[in-house]
């Protein structure tokens, strides 16, 4: 029977760790390392590590190897921690997957209130686009993703947050600033700014103007919204952009004023979205619940004034 040692420690030499490292990181002798990795390759029945000078370098069948002993380690780290927290499920970790917009107001609200009751969780948080075709939960790196995108994945599960409010971003000296609502159809002959094609926003966007009867003439896009309320506030066009809430930077005074956009369905929904193919660990179970209780209660930050 191989011993999980022995695979950690030969994990470890295959990443490039020398067999000194190892016996200085492990209680344990650089001869009981050796002598453990070559009992390892007695038990699959060929060399796996080949000496190249100073160190050791993975044998071809070394390299197809690691890659199960990788998946297998990982399997058995998630199961040693997901019994650690059913033990104690507040001393977890959850990675959260969020849209960039939403980390200036909604998620650190979230985060925020959720750690009052369990401050000993932690979070591995990512950030992601609002591309329509990316793969959801961070390509399954994340255990949850909060964004607007609602994925057509039947291996995900999503719930609807919140609805988000969206508005129209003019420069300060812009003619229409002194409006506080706008119709569409009425700046059917400004230039806008945008993010990519790519983007669910981007999509909105042209189908809001499709609506009002106009194709938009879109003369900058960006990555980002931070880039796009940017070139509103050179004066190079105008954007349409979530409303800004309060607390957020979008919120402070400042060359751009935004708009209340008269048209229907000049919205977008904000959902949370978790696998439907694999239970989420204690910790990240208890954030699901908070935010569902929050979304339900209609506990987000309010929009600003």
């Amino acid at each position: 029977m191989m011993d999980t040692d022995s695979l950690r420690w030969f994990q470890q030499v295959a990443d490039g760790t020398t067999v000194t490292e190892v016996s200085d990181l492990e209680p344990v002798t650089q001869s009981g390392v050796s002598r453990a990795l070559a009992r390892l390759e007695a038990q699959v029945g060929t060399p796996l590590l080949r000496r190249s000078g100073r160190t050791l370098r993975m044998t071809r069948a070394g390299a197809v190897f690691k890659r199960h002993v990788d998946a297998l380690l990982h399997q058995l780290d998630d199961g040693i921690a997901a019994v650690n927290q059913l033990i104690e499920p507040d001393t977890g970790t959850v990675a959260l997957a969020f849209q960039h917009s939403l980390g200036t107001w909604l998620v650190p609200d979230l985060v925020r209130s959720f750690r009052a009751a369990h401050p000993g969780v932690r979070f591995q948080l990512t950030q992601v686009r609002d591309e329509l075709h990316a793969a959801a939960l961070d390509d399954g790196q994340a255990d949850l993703e909060i964004g607007t995108r609602r994925p057509r994945d039947p291996t995900v599960h999503t719930r609807l947050v919140a609805v988000e409010p969206l508005r129209l971003a003019v420069p300060r000296d812009h003619q229409l600033a002194q409006q506080q609502r706008v119709r569409l159809a009425d700046v059917s002959e400004e230039p806008f700014v945008s993010l990519r094609p790519t983007s669910a926003l981007r999509t909105l966007t042209d189908d809001l103007c499709d609506q009002a009867g106009f194709r938009p003439t879109v003369v900058f896009e960006g990555d980002d919204l931070s880039t796009v309320r940017g070139f509103v506030a050179a004066g190079l066009g105008i954007a349409i952009v979530p409303a800004p809430r309060a607390g957020s930077p979008e919120s402070a005074t400042g060359p751009v004023l935004y708009c209340e956009i008269l048209d229907t369905g000049a919205t977008r929904e904000i959902c949370l979205t978790w696998s439907a193919e694999r239970r989420l660990l204690p910790a990240a179970e208890l954030f699901r619940q908070h935010v569902v209780r929050r979304a339900t209660a209609g506990h987000v930050p309010a929009l600003s004034t």
